[in-house]
């Protein structure tokens, strides 16, 4: 028996009071318990849940709230034998709030490559927020050891517990010691203080000249978080002033977010004619619910390729979008690439707007949610599916460059260099997209190479072909809506 949702909700062991910075207006909270709060989550989830006649419906008395939460999950495997649900998870409300619609998050202004997770560990420096980059080792910089802890021999969990919460801080302030190899072999051995740092989800902007007179842009983006909304308008603005012909995006690190904001960019890069009138994204949530949105109560409705701005950033809602009108988008990718990327990748594929993918398969994440606050905590649980404007939606092992299937994408095949800057245009991905624009085809030895640095890295991935991840929190790594409209 499952009692609606609403008639535990806002019930809280610890009710929040104050204002509600979403609406202005007092918390909803009143005195309960925690028994309240879980009966909550077992209802929510038999109502919303993709998977719901999957779940086993355990007794929630003998569980604390965020742990029930954990077991409110399908226990089947894909095809593959992995889990079929990876994505399930919860937030403190205010952390949500504050990572997503200021793009605040605790760190040091970097990201970190792994490379390889288990020792012989390979751990080193993917990227930088630009704002925050005076002072911080070079691309491709290796971490040796945190702390006093060796990163790549580490085996016990007291030391990688020490790994984890060194390279991943909670709090303003933690101090960690990193010791860093250079390529050259030198090390130098620095203290960094974890501040709450805006990410900067747009940070390279430039036009390359290749052959034949083609102008090439190029566009480095990261994260669709709120603020990403005006930095892709004015990034989209520069390109378009430049007269650029093609379009190099990179998505290699960028693990998702807001899937408005990937439908805003797929309409800047394709333009009115392949996308009025057609879908982004269809939603299919589970078989309860054939016709009606169970979250807005309304008609089942597509998500369009959005024109305008929707109010996510400084600018105001509905003003009209810049557009490149290009007939074709190349897509630099990797295991990072996730979720919201890849919508972009499939929805553009659904309108025939040529994809050339280069770089590595995607982390494979079609599904989605609606973050949802119960009690100060918002949870995360896999609600819905998307489709294309052709009805297609089912990549759970990614897209792959040069594959074959319906998951296969026009493309190359080419690994992660981390002996280049991002945006540099002799960087693999980079120069193998810049190859096909000059000559039509991959070409050349940058299809097949299977290390992960050059020469001049020190490194060889052993003739595997893996590609590192980029670890970032939840929240970004996930295809999100949020219900204020289409916010």
């Amino acid at each position: 028996m499952f009692l609606s949702s609403e008639t535990f909700a806002a019930s809280c062991e610890a009710p929040r009071s104050g204002t509600n910075p979403r609406t202005g207006l007092p918390y909803d909270d009143v005195l309960g318990t925690a028994l309240d709060e879980k009966n909550w989550l077992r209802s929510w989830t038999n109502e919303l849940y993709l998977w719901y006649d999957e779940v086993e419906d355990r007794d929630p008395a003998g569980y604390g709230v965020l742990e029930y939460f954990d077991l409110l999950v399908t226990e089947e495997l894909t095809e593959t034998g992995a889990p079929k649900d990876n994505f399930h998870f919860s937030l403190p409300t205010d952390q949500w709030l504050s990572q997503t619609q200021s793009g605040v998050a605790v760190g040091y202004g970097l990201q970190w490559a792994i490379i390889d997770g288990r020792p012989p560990r390979d751990v080193a420096v993917a990227y930088w927020d630009r704002e925050n980059s005076v002072g911080l080792p070079a691309r491709g910089t290796r971490v040796v050891s945190v702390d006093g802890v060796d990163v790549i021999w580490a085996n016990d969990q007291a030391s990688v517990d020490t790994l984890n919460a060194a390279f991943f801080p909670d709090s303003v302030g933690e101090q960690h010691t990193f010791t860093f190899e250079y390529a050259n072999g030198s090390r130098e051995t620095v203290t960094y203080t974890a501040r709450a740092l805006a990410t900067d989800p747009v940070q390279y902007v430039r036009v390359i000249d290749a052959a034949m007179g083609r102008r090439v842009g190029y566009l480095l983006f990261t994260d669709h978080i709120a603020t990403a909304e005006s930095e892709l308008k004015s990034a989209v603005e520069t390109l378009a002033a430049e007269g650029i012909d093609e379009l190099v995006l990179d998505l290699r690190y960028n693990g998702g977010g807001l899937l408005a904001i990937a439908s805003q960019l797929a309409y800047m890069i394709a333009g009115d004619v392949p996308t009025a009138g057609r879908i982004f994204e269809t939603l299919v949530f589970n078989d309860k619910y054939p016709e009606t949105n169970p979250v807005t109560g309304q008609p089942l409705q597509p998500m369009p390729f959005f024109d305008t701005t929707l109010g996510f950033s400084d600018l105001p809602s509905e003003q009209p979008l810049p557009a490149l009108n290009l007939p074709r988008v190349f897509v630099l990718t990797g295991a990072s690439t996730c979720s919201a990327s890849e919508s972009i990748i499939n929805s553009l594929r659904g309108v025939d707007l040529e994809v050339v993918q280069v770089g590595g398969t995607t982390c494979g994440k079609p599904y989605g949610f609606y973050p949802t606050d119960n009690c100060g905590t918002t949870y995360f649980s896999i609600q819905f599916q998307g489709l294309n404007d052709k009805g297609f939606g089912d990549y759970p092992a990614g897209f792959t460059p040069g594959g074959t299937g319906p998951t296969g994408v026009v493309g190359c095949g080419v690994a992660d260099d981390f002996s280049r800057d991002l945006g540099d245009p002799a960087e693999w991905r980079l120069s193998a997209a810049l190859n096909f624009i000059n000559t039509g085809s991959c070409g050349g030895t940058l299809a097949s190479a299977s290390s992960y640095r050059s020469d001049a890295g020190g490194l060889r991935a052993g003739g595997q072909e893996r590609d590192a991840r980029v670890l970032k929190p939840a929240w970004q790594e996930n295809r999100i809506l949020e219900y204020e409209g289409w916010r």
